[in-house]
């Protein structure tokens, strides 16, 4: 189905039969992305009595309880909820589900002490003069196997909080990264980046959200897309998610 959409006085087509899905699918077992040292996904049939809720074992419906974390299982979105006092969740907050993104890749630097990092520089460097509503950070390599990576104790690559307050200057509502946290994993409970783009707790931000643990595979190619966040709506600081990426074409 194409559409046409306006954004700043450009028109698009957008063909909404043709979504690129950057979410990671959630599967139970250790081969699921991981992070925070959460357990796996369990989905296993609820049993009463004699009756089980598998049809393969003799039930009359599949009938499952699933267990997970939502931000150490895998693609998830959040809201200022995730470090507030205040109880802020992400089905009050997000209230909007389209947006132009600018998809961009980066390779961190490595600083001395081993850590990797994505820079101010960085961001000025891929955004130029664009301003989108989304920014969705794509970090290399970009390995398939960011798919079924196990996270805890890796330290992976982090926004330093400069990064993080320039995308907040710049106007920017939703932050996607392909990592498990746009903040350090040891950082003594600090979370600059998220404070940063949220402006938490002096001019806090509610509507903006960050979206961790995505894949933007390389066939996607850095520039601007419509973006769909599609969330389950979960009264909690965060949901698993599943943002969708169209191509935009320039209408005549």
């Amino acid at each position: 189905m194409i559409s046409k959409i306006t954004h700043k006085g450009k028109s698009y087509n957008v063909d909404l039969d043709k979504p690129i899905d950057i979410s990671i699918p959630l599967r139970t077992g250790k081969e699921n992305v991981n992070a925070w040292y959460s357990n796996p996904m369990t989905i296993e049939p609820v049993r009463m009595g004699d009756w089980v809720g598998d049809v393969k074992q003799g039930g009359s419906v599949n009938f499952r309880n699933i267990m997970f974390n939502p931000h150490g299982n895998g693609t998830h979105t959040e809201c200022v909820g995730h470090i507030s006092k205040e109880d802020y969740t992400i089905n009050q907050t997000l209230k909007k589900f389209f947006f132009m993104a600018e998809v961009i890749t980066i390779l961190p630097d490595e600083l001395e002490n081993g850590d990797k990092v994505i820079t101010k520089k960085h961001i000025e460097n891929c955004l130029g003069e664009k301003r989108p509503e989304a920014i969705i950070i794509r970090t290399l390599d970009n390995h398939i196997s960011k798919i079924n990576k196990q996270y805890s104790n890796t330290n992976p690559p982090y926004l330093v909080e400069e990064a993080a307050k320039y995308i907040d200057a710049l106007g920017i509502d939703h932050l996607m990264i392909d990592l498990p946290s746009v903040d350090k994993e040891v950082d003594d409970g600090k979370l600059l980046a998220h404070h940063a783009f949220w402006q938490y707790p002096t001019n806090t931000q509610l509507h903006r959200t960050i979206t961790e643990m995505i894949y933007v595979p390389n066939t996607v190619y850095d520039g601007v897309y419509l973006l769909n966040i599609q969330i389950a709506s979960f009264e909690n600081d965060a949901s698993p998610s599943k943002p969708l990426l169209f191509q935009l074409n320039t209408a005549l």
